[in-house]
């Protein structure tokens, strides 16, 4: 039996469908052939993820700036490694 693939679109519809109070979950199984068991899980996982919804983002942000601030610190001492170098080979090259 090949398994139906549904988009994201359509059970945020159920979801809200269920929440409003507009259909009772027998109703929107019956009429969109869903079983119940995937309509609960559905409105198990947009209760769980809600909350995320709300965040300002600063983790994601926090986490990029730290990612650049840690680069930035490494071309810094590459481009100092790579000064010293130059002028290491400076003085040992023959003349």
């Amino acid at each position: 039996m090949k398994k139906r693939r549904f988009t994201s679109d359509f059970k945020l519809q159920c979801v809200l469908d269920i929440l409003s109070g507009r259909k009772i979950p027998a109703q929107i199984c019956r009429e969109n052939n869903v079983s119940e068991s995937a309509l609960y899980r559905w409105r198990q996982q947009f209760v769980e993820r809600a909350p995320k919804i709300f965040e300002n983002g600063s983790s994601v942000i926090s986490a990029e700036v730290q990612r650049i601030s840690d680069l930035e610190r490494l071309v810094g001492k590459l481009t100092l490694e790579l000064e010293a170098s130059k002028k290491l080979l400076s003085y040992f090259a023959p003349r």
